[in-house]
């Protein structure tokens, strides 16, 4: 396959990864082309984390941080710093070239820190996961609640929300940052703003981690804002049965929205009528400071 002026195989482009869809490697392959234009300037510099599943989705897949002895020279890498000591190697996608050779890998799903490589401890973007209970219980329509509050909050302390279906269970909201401060202030802005709805509305919204302590209530997960933690990329597949994708939203579009509303054939079809609805999310005049809007949320609870 020539992509981007380089000549990338894709092997065995009949081997069904999605068998309930009937979707193949080669279906994959042919939705990287259809996304890669829009996909790409929210991969671009960012560590990827990969989700690859070799045998098709209901098989046991693997979670890969660090890059293969036997990917090719020519994907962009990044070493990053662990926590712990020492580095990780970790992929970037840098062009539709480097998505093509990683869905030939049995990449299914692509996931992006909130932040780049170029400042990795200053993340430029803040996200909440909306996530219900397991047992599903809140109707859609409290999901798309919870988003409109935080679309409301996030506009009160000065941040530009933007929203996308996770392709799974439940949406994101997220604001561009400016890359002023570090995670931890990142992370403490999103767990006040997470407290605030939580403490207007206990009996249905938790920020309690543990599964077994959330009982029906909706879970507002702000455990993306981490050094080393990522989420789902707009426009990535998700390893589910119907080959749902994660889609940036016009907040315009969240009352008839579903967590797993588009699958790729769908998202073509909206692809080729509809522009990015993040296509300014990496503008530096939606950036806002996470100190600043700390200290408006102060406001907000005192008023």
């Amino acid at each position: 396959m020539l992509t981007a002026g380089r000549e990338v195989p894709v092997s065995k482009q009949d081997k069904v990864l999605f068998p309930q869809a009937g979707l193949t490697k080669g279906d994959l392959a042919d939705h990287i082309r259809h996304v890669a234009e829009v996909m790409l300037p929210h991969l671009r510099d960012r560590p990827l984390t990969l989700r690859r599943f070799p045998d098709g989705i209901n098989a046991e897949g693997f979670i890969q941080k660090q890059v293969s002895e036997h990917f090719p020279e020519w994907l962009d890498t990044v070493d990053v710093p662990l926590r712990e000591g020492g580095t990780q190697r970790a992929v970037l996608a840098s062009d539709e070239a480097a998505l093509t050779y990683l869905v030939d890998q049995a990449t299914i799903e692509f996931h992006i820190w909130p932040s780049t490589a170029t400042a990795l401890e200053r993340p430029d973007l803040l996200v909440i996961d909306i996530d219900p209970p397991d047992n599903g219980s809140p109707p859609i329509s409290e999901l798309r609640s919870v988003a409109r509050r935080l679309h409301d909050l996030f506009g009160e302390l000065g941040m530009t929300p933007f929203l996308q279906t996770t392709g799974s269970r439940g949406f994101h909201v997220l604001a561009p940052l400016d890359r002023s401060e570090g995670y931890d202030t990142a992370r403490g802005l999103a767990a006040d703003i997470a407290d605030t709805l939580v403490r207007a509305d206990p009996r249905r919204l938790t920020t309690e981690f543990r599964k077994e302590k959330r009982g029906d209530r909706i879970f507002l997960d702000i455990n993306r804002n981490g050094y080393g933690q990522t989420f789902i990329a707009p426009y990535s597949p998700r390893a589910r049965p119907g080959a749902s994708c994660a889609v940036p939203l016009d907040w315009s579009e969240l009352n008839g929205a579903w967590p797993t509303g588009w699958d790729l054939r769908r998202l073509h079809r909206r692809l080729a009528q509809k522009a990015d609805p993040w296509r300014r999310l990496h503008d530096a005049d939606l950036a806002c400071s996470a100190a600043d809007a700390v200290g408006r949320l102060e406001k907000v609870r005192k008023g």
